[in-house]
């Protein structure tokens, strides 16, 4: 694995690797080595940041550690797995069968059928961009993004799924809509889906 390392000021690194797997397998790696001075670790689609206690130790240091690990891109982290109900009578559930050659019926058996897996977080505060769907799901983001969805909202964009945890603005395919809530500042972790963490989608009447 190549990695690539920026200084981020006394208290971070940040390391780019090539795609996405092989962010998720670094970040595996990083959490299961518990280094040194580490006070927390954010990944993103080609990226890790780690951040540090300049207490404990620097960024030569950590570079050193972290260019010394073995990654296994076969081990993703798990850390439990979230259910989410979810009504399936999004707007664009209509738009996203005909585009993938499915019926609604056959979106919502392949969205359901999956174990899911929470990447990396973004967007907004409790925002998981979710990976491992059926790749028949993968579908483009809308022309024209709305300008308000509501909090709740499931929805697709290229191989990721996502819900969307406050009313904003997006261009995702919405599917359905779930009662949970994503983003809870009340609750010890406020957002309920953290990278690691396995999703089911589960079908619901209300």
């Amino acid at each position: 694995m190549t990695m690539r390392f920026l200084r981020c000021g006394r208290e971070a690194v940040l390391v780019e690797v090539d795609d996405l797997d092989e962010a998720l397998a670094l970040y595996a790696a990083l959490r299961a080595a518990a280094l040194p001075g580490v006070t927390d670790l954010v990944p993103a689609a080609r990226t890790v940041l780690v951040r540090i206690d300049p207490a404990v130790t620097d960024p030569p240091a950590v570079r050193a550690a972290v260019g010394g690990l073995r990654v296994d891109r076969g081990h993703p982290p798990d850390l439990g797995t979230v259910t989410v109900p979810v009504r399936y009578d999004g707007p664009d559930l209509a738009d996203v069968a005909a585009h993938t050659g499915l019926s609604e019926a056959e979106v919502v058996a392949r969205h359901t059928g999956a174990e899911w897996t929470v990447a990396f977080a973004g967007f907004a505060p409790g925002f998981g961009y979710l990976i491992g769907g059926d790749p028949r799901l993968e579908v483009p983001r809308r022309d024209t993004p709305r300008t308000r969805i509501p909090a709740g909202s499931v929805g697709l964009a290229g191989r990721f799924s996502g819900v969307y945890p406050h009313d904003s603005p997006g261009g995702w395919q919405l599917i359905g809509n779930t009662g949970l809530r994503m983003w809870d500042l009340s609750r010890p972790e406020p957002a309920l889906l953290t990278p690691g963490v396995r999703v089911r989608f589960q079908v619901v009447d209300r």
